[in-house]
């Protein structure tokens, strides 16, 4: 049985947590978060910060009061500091740039690929071949680097694609003769 929820998520200064009928806003330096909390997690806020309790009587309630203890944190980060997503690409002429509200990527095809940048979220390119993908909601944010990556995922022979910095590529031998 998991005991994350047991543990209280602390509220940095500066982050402000309102809690209305089954919904929970975070407002902080870098914006507003909010989400609707299931009917069988009960959350109080305190001195401590947030605390988590589950129904005894619901099925996976206890999973789904830690699954709520760390989407909360994980909004209460976003709003303090926010979080960040490295992509790095690898390969002869791979390159990106922003251009406005487009990223622009040359991955290797005949076009050019332009993945349009949704408003809630902050892409930078540091250099030709590295992005940055920047935001408050860390689902958001992973999910639109995955978008990126998805379209020339790294390949297992010369490593060539769009890889997570952080990303091991397991290489494959060439085939002998």
């Amino acid at each position: 049985m998991s005991r994350v929820a047991s543990a209280p998520v602390q509220i940095p200064k500066g982050v402000e947590v309102s809690l209305k009928a089954g919904q929970i806003t975070v407002k902080g330096p870098m914006g507003t978060l909010e989400h609707s909390i299931h009917y069988a997690v009960e959350v109080a806020h305190d001195d401590l910060g947030l605390s988590f309790k589950a129904h005894a009587e619901i099925d996976n309630a206890v999973a789904l009061a830690g699954t709520t203890r760390a989407i909360l944190n994980n909004m209460v980060t976003g709003v303090s500091t926010g979080f960040e997503r490295k992509l790095n690409l690898v390969g002869v002429g791979y390159r990106a740039q922003v251009k406005g509200n487009m990223l622009d990527l040359a991955l290797g095809f005949s076009h050019p690929v332009e993945f349009p940048i949704p408003e809630d979220i902050t892409i930078e390119t540091p250099s030709q071949t590295e992005i940055l993908v920047k935001g408050i909601d860390k689902q958001r944010v992973g999910q639109i680097a995955a978008n990126i990556r998805r379209y020339r995922p790294p390949e297992p022979y010369k490593g060539k694609g769009v890889k997570y910095a952080e990303e091991q590529i397991v290489r494959k031998e060439a085939k002998k003769k």
